[in-house]
């Protein structure tokens, strides 16, 4: 699947928008006030996971997710949907870069 570079940044720019939703969460949760900085960390992730990539994650992607740590990743998991990104190739990065964290209750 190849995508323009305008399809890449749309994606981007969606990812890090900041809704008052997300601002509201981004206090109550484990992560602190990281959770959209973790978004933003997980920028090399983005290919891998907007609808109907069949891209496996790079190196940068799989070094996020593991740097950012199962708790981290449940709280995004488990937050307001991500326009353009795909949840269940997003909740299948930790396995495909081998982190073995703990399914997210």
């Amino acid at each position: 699947m190849k995508m323009r570079k305008s399809q890449v940044l749309t994606v981007i720019i969606l990812m890090v928008l900041v809704e008052p939703s997300l601002v509201k969460e981004a206090t109550a949760h484990p992560c602190g006030q990281t959770f959209l900085s973790a978004l933003i960390q997980l920028m090399p992730c983005t290919l891998s996971v907007v609808p109907f990539s069949t891209l496996s994650p790079n190196e940068l992607c799989c070094t996020a997710i593991k740097t950012l740590g199962q708790p981290c990743l449940c709280v995004i998991a488990n937050g307001p949907s991500i326009p353009g990104v795909d949840h269940t190739l997003a909740l299948q990065l930790p396995g495909k870069c081998s982190a073995n964290f703990p399914p997210c209750n």
